[in-house]
């Protein structure tokens, strides 16, 4: 029997998908909802980006005067985050993994604020979604500062993972093993932002110095042959998000994204937003434009979406 997934992609009804369990494995709190909920809540319109971005610079530049100047401060931000759980409930996303910087707990005023917020507003807003929360780091991190910071948060075994998020290659990634041995300790999942704009040399660094087990992007891995054999032959899943890749012209579009490659090798991957608020497309419809584009079938996108739902 045909699953509903593949049938709504096939009738190209974005209604029937958001109806569908999905995950999200790459979601930067605060830019994970909605336009045109902001939209309503602010009563003015957001103009879409009339270009693709030239750096991640820009786009933070764009993000800046576009979407938090609508919802500043303290009371924008909790609004952002709770677009963001609204999203989830509205596309049906039932594994949601959603992060956060440590400047964010401290703008809460610490771990137990922090959390009860962030409880409450996914209790209240996306009840049925299964909530894992990450903290990334920026790649720009002072790691000789943070460490005794990290370790009051780790203590409070509340998130689920760890990142490292940014501008690649900002500093050696060999700065973050203490940190990662730290983590791991801590019993977190081990991610870090890679190959997104790197090589896939990059890649197999990252993952071989921090051990990760997952990486937010890592489309470069593509490049090499080798390197897909062995991340496919360790497990290591790559969290992808399209539309985040052609809008910072790392591929020049849907149908020669390098998800295709990847999964031709048996590499892990999964489908996921980054910056809905940016980009602009739910996981719904980022299945609905890899099918459109003709990169991968229907019953190919519906296993993607099948391990992604299982990944914990």
């Amino acid at each position: 029997m045909t699953h509903p997934f593949v049938t709504a992609l096939t009738n190209h009804s974005l209604s029937e998908l958001q109806m569908i369990p999905k995950s999200d494995l790459h979601n930067h709190a605060g830019r994970g909802g909605n336009r045109r909920y902001i939209e309503a809540w602010a009563n003015t319109p957001i103009r879409p980006p009339a270009a693709k971005f030239a750096s991640l610079a820009e786009m933070q530049e764009w993000f800046t005067s576009h979407v938090k100047c609508h919802c500043p401060g303290f009371g924008g931000y909790l609004k952002r985050i709770e677009a963001s759980f609204v999203q989830a409930a509205c596309d049906r996303i039932e594994l949601l993994s959603m992060s956060f910087g440590p400047d964010e707990i401290g703008l809460l005023g610490g771990m137990e604020a922090f959390i009860h917020t962030m409880d409450t507003l996914r209790r209240q807003y996306s009840p049925q979604t299964r909530f894992l929360p990450e903290l990334s780091l920026l790649s720009s991190t002072n790691v000789d500062l943070i460490s005794d910071q990290l370790e009051e948060i780790f203590s409070y075994r509340w998130f689920h993972s760890i990142d490292i998020s940014g501008q690649e290659l900002a500093q050696p990634i060999r700065n973050f093993q203490a940190i990662y041995r730290q983590a791991k300790t801590a019993g977190l999942v081990l991610k870090a932002h890679s190959g997104e704009f790197g090589t896939a040399d990059e890649v197999m660094e990252a993952v071989e110095t921090l051990e990760l087990q997952e990486i937010h992007h890592g489309i470069a891995a593509a490049q090499s042959p080798q390197i897909m054999k062995w991340l496919a032959s360790h497990s290591i899943r790559l969290n992808v998000c399209p539309t985040s890749n052609v809008m910072l012209g790392r591929v020049n579009g849907y149908s020669s994204h390098p998800i295709r490659t990847l999964y031709d090798y048996g590499v892990p991957v999964t489908v996921n937003t980054d910056d809905l608020l940016i980009f602009d497309q739910s996981v719904s419809e980022e299945y609905l434009n890899l099918y459109t584009a003709g990169l991968l079938s229907a019953a190919e996108l519906d296993v993607i979406r099948e391990a992604g739902l299982a990944a914990y």
